[in-house]
């Protein structure tokens, strides 16, 4: 009970007793953010492995290898809180990396793409619990009055992500196979159990509040059915009317609507939406939904148009998208120490704006686009995201008491993994309609193991990804020509959806508090603050 008290006495700086512990923090956040960013170079390569060359996995089916793996995230989080209590934060660090480090080793025996996508689900049941465990774990340690920086050590795995993965992930497949993008999680999680079985302090269970499991039920499913409905759209041929599509739509939205009332009556749910009553908790949130939706689910695109557009290997296509994260290697230290001296609401709105430079410039991609032109807005979108990611998580926490820190975390949480389901369903939907509305190749109807035929737009691809393929077949040249335009039109035009999504994102932002907030994070039983 004194534990808040005592942290308000830390010294200013980090010291070496909370670098000892942010070390276990930031190993275990890397494998569970570097597993999004790995399997983003890898999509491509899953629609010819679990389909066939002239016939692969359609893009929005395969984009469920990450959609899955964040609703599991999303779903986990508010369990997160109840089971610290209930069985001590260390054991329950050390179970979430053991659960992702099993769903690693499953992964890898994957023999279609539902059995990928159901233990991708299992990994993120590990993974899910990591970040806000490890946010749980530093805030004890550091304090409150230390925050900005605590964030900015906490973004080291978000800058490494994006850096690392793709590279680390296309490396992988080309020397060797798609299994090792999750094998190499194996020793990684072995590494991490020893490190947090020697570096965290014991901690003893308590009695915990009781768990909102009726909460669980409705939310989770809900989600993951109106996604699935999404999903199916490009299947059924883009006919909102295919019972497939509006049926899981429909019952989503209905288990969602009664999760919604269901969770003003229990004392304890799953959600506390209650504390939508401050008014810097809620903009924070809506501007990081929508944020985390156009941005992840754009970035998503990105290694697969390298490879499908303009013909580069994963291991390219890893290397041409790394200089996003380098931006945000620049700009997040820098934010992270701004935050603590100057309102949010003269950052965030700035990093928004960067943002919405580099989407632009992703609109205008053709076949032919200058690399240096596209590295430069990635860049550019680096440098945005760097400015945009902590500041949010810290100012809308800053305004809560000691009590709702871990509510409000648990909400801004599910609400970042939820927006990235959705706009990585979203985007993978639009591009997969994009590239159905190319016409059939006249001829490859008859051609066996073709299905229906092969579109303009498909046959462009495989004359990048298989050219020895495409060549078997004889076709048309300016078949193939016609294809490589469409195929990047449809990137270009699934972009600028990316692009209308961030640019309504500045009118959330620009109404972040733009004067000093009162830190009240140290104290206990003050109401949120209502303006």
């Amino acid at each position: 009970m004194s534990q808040p008290a005592a942290q308000t006495d830390y010294p200013d700086n980090i010291d070496a007793a909370v670098l000892k512990i942010a070390g276990v923090v930031v190993l275990g956040a890397i494998m569970s953010i570097l597993d999004i960013t790995v399997v983003n170079v890898a999509l491509p390569t899953f629609q010819d492995t679990f389909g066939s060359p002239q016939s692969p996995v359609a893009y929005s089916t395969v984009a469920w290898t990450v959609t899955a793996y964040t609703l599991a995230l999303a779903t986990v989080i508010p369990l997160t809180g109840w089971a610290a209590d209930r069985f001590g934060t260390k054991r329950l660090y050390m179970t979430a990396i053991f659960l992702f480090t099993a769903g690693s080793a499953l992964c890898a025996t994957a023999s279609s793409i539902d059995m990928l996508i159901g233990f991708r689900v299992l990994q993120g049941l590990g993974g899910g619990m990591l970040m806000p465990l490890g946010m749980t774990i530093m805030t004890r340690a550091a304090g409150p009055h230390r925050m900005g920086r605590l964030m900015a050590i906490l973004g080291v795995p978000m800058l490494l992500g994006p850096i690392l993965g793709p590279i680390l992930g296309g490396w992988l497949i080309q020397v060797a196979s798609w299994h090792w993008i999750f094998l190499i999680n194996v020793p990684l999680g072995v590494i991490a159990l020893i490190y947090a079985w020697y570096a965290l302090a014991p901690d003893h269970a308590e009695r915990s509040e009781s768990f909102d499991f009726l909460g669980v039920a409705l939310m989770s499913p809900g989600l993951a059915l109106f996604l699935f409905g999404v999903s199916s759209l490009p299947a059924k041929g883009g006919d909102f009317g295919a019972p497939r599509v509006w049926v899981s739509m429909l019952i989503g939205v209905v288990l969602m609507a009664t999760f919604v009332w269901h969770s003003f009556r229990p004392e304890h749910p799953l959600l506390d939406l209650r504390l939508f009553r401050d008014r810097n908790l809620t903009v924070s949130i809506i501007t990081m939904f929508l944020f985390a939706a156009a941005f992840f689910g754009g970035l998503l695109l990105v290694p697969t148009y390298f490879q499908q557009i303009r013909g580069e290997s994963t291991l390219h296509a890893g290397l041409l998208v790394a200089p996003q994260g380098l931006g945000a290697m620049v700009t997040m230290p820098i934010a992270g120490r701004l935050v603590d001296k100057i309102p949010v609401g003269r950052i965030v709105p700035v990093g928004i704006a960067l943002i919405v430079v580099g989407m632009f410039g992703l609109t205008q991609i053709t076949a032919t686009t200058s690399y240096g032109l596209i590295i430069a807005m990635l860049v550019v979108m680096g440098f945005g995201m760097g400015a945009t990611m902590m500041p949010l998580f810290t100012t809308a926490l800053r305004t809560l008491t000691g009590a709702q820190v871990a509510r409000g975390s648990t909400l801004l949480n599910i609400s970042q993994q939820i927006a990235s389901s959705c706009g990585v369903a979203t985007m993978s939907v639009i591009l997969t309609n994009q590239l159905n509305d190319s016409p059939i190749i006249p001829g490859t109807q008859q051609i066996p193991g073709l299905g229906g035929g092969l579109r303009e737009t498909q046959a462009a691809i495989l004359s990048n990804t298989r050219p020895d393929n495409v060549a078997a077949l004889h076709l048309d040249p300016a078949a193939i020509a016609r294809g490589l335009v469409d195929a990047a039109s449809a990137f270009s035009h699934t972009y600028w959806v990316a692009w209308v999504l961030v640019a309504l994102t500045l009118v959330p932002a620009l109404m972040l508090p733009r004067k000093r907030e009162q830190n009240r994070l140290a104290e206990k039983n003050v109401p949120p603050a209502v303006v």
